[in-house]
């Protein structure tokens, strides 16, 4: 297939290009402020700035195109105000390749007995000194405008795989909705960084098209797939990600969350998707 007939899209922070294609899988260059990307990816996660047990001169050897920086932890510690001071997240830990973080909603599920759900946003309990932090999608946008990677995530409502309560997740799907809503208004430079939603609805068919359909008409510059990795068997994981690729916009990157098995990579590529990460290292398509 020739090139120019494959799909493409443009958006202030970011051009993806796919390049081949055969079925789903598929092949593209996603061209970021700070790098052009090469995908599928494998996205090591920097949980507060650095890969552990690697320097960023190690990461470029590797030909390591774009890491994850985490939301939360950065917020806390050192805080988003002074790695805004000192160049962003590419500047904070000298890293002139592409930039990802997430939005801090994944501490939902690894930290949720000290975390409290509401409308407003998800409240944490410091494990540390005990403190209380109110995590809003408008906080969680100031904080990833500050580190200021080159995409930044939306925050979403996470619920664990292993959840039994069908309402838990129909109440999450929609409010998940309402908060990209929340964090597309509060986003502040969307010239720079672009916003990806994240697809949720738990295993359920319905409430994954309902997602999908939601998320899809706020036409933004590229999607995740959220609410997998987390104990569930591997044909309900592998059904969710071909549901949630078949209904994303063809021209644009799609980062299934979570994600680091090899088996599960393969699966995923072959799915259509590209940008995957895992909590030891994160991923991409």
């Amino acid at each position: 297939m020739a090139t120019n007939s494959l799909p493409s899209s443009v958006s202030p922070a970011l051009k993806f290009q796919v390049v081949a294609q055969q079925g789903r899988a598929r092949t593209a260059l996603m061209t970021l402020p700070h790098y052009v990307v090469e995908t599928p990816v494998f996205m090591p996660v920097g949980t507060k700035g650095t890969v552990k047990g690697l320097t960023t001169e190690q990461l470029q050897d590797l030909d390591c195109h774009i890491i994850l920086g985490n939301t939360y932890h950065l917020g806390n510690q050192p805080g988003h105000e002074l790695v805004n001071s000192m160049g962003g997240l590419h500047g904070f830990i000298n890293w002139p390749r592409g930039m990802l973080t997430d939005s801090g909603g994944f501490q939902m599920v690894s930290l949720l007995h000290l975390a409290d759900i509401t409308e407003s946003g998800v409240e944490f309990q410091s494990p540390v000194d005990g403190s209380r932090m109110l995590l809003t999608p408008e906080e969680s946008m100031a904080i990833q405008n500050g580190l200021g990677a080159d995409i930044i995530m939306q925050l979403d409502d996470v619920v664990p795989a292993t959840n039994v309560d069908p309402q838990r997740f129909e109440e999450a799907t929609y409010r998940t909705t309402r908060w990209l809503d929340r964090c597309i208004k509060a986003h502040s430079r969307p010239n720079e960084q672009s916003l990806f939603p994240i697809v949720q609805g738990g295993f359920d068919v319905r409430l994954r098209d309902i997602s999908l359909q939601q998320l899809v008409e706020r036409d933004c510059p590229g999607y995740a797939i959220g609410g997998l990795a987390g104990g569930e068997g591997k044909d309900v994981f592998w059904r969710v990600v071909a549901q949630s690729t078949a209904g994303l916009p063809p021209g644009k990157p799609r980062y299934v969350m979570g994600i680091g098995y090899p088996l599960d990579i393969v699966i995923c590529r072959w799915a259509g998707a590209r940008n995957r990460t895992v909590r030891r290292t994160q991923t991409g398509a």
